[in-house]
């Protein structure tokens, strides 16, 4: 006997833009299926789903070629990260302590 489909959300959002699609898939439908199969280049023509880091409610997905979906979960397409976030961090301490220093000074 067959099994019924399953129903499946995919996302993904810039700062300016975001899309959810709820799509019925086929039992055995992997995270990086579903985002293909979801049409999202069609909202956003730059994105890569071939490449793109998926995830499944907020946590990464390590092998979204092989992570069979359950009905249900929420696929997510990640941006890539703009800056390294250590790095950004390091800006930030280094911009507080100047400041810390100057208003120490006066």
């Amino acid at each position: 006997m067959d099994k019924q489909p399953i129903v499946v959300e995919v996302v993904y959002a810039l700062a300016d833009k975001q899309k959810l699609l709820r799509l019925s898939v086929p039992h055995g439908t992997t995270v990086r299926q579903a985002a293909q199969l979801s049409g999202m280049q069609q909202h956003f023509p730059d994105l890569d789903l071939d490449s793109s880091p998926l995830g499944i409610f907020g946590k990464a997905v390590a092998k979204p070629d092989e992570r069979v979906l359950e009905d249900g979960e929420r696929v997510e397409i990640y941006r890539p990260l703009i800056a390294d976030p250590k790095e950004v961090r390091k800006q930030r301490a280094a911009k507080a302590k100047a400041r810390a220093e100057d208003d120490g000074g006066a």
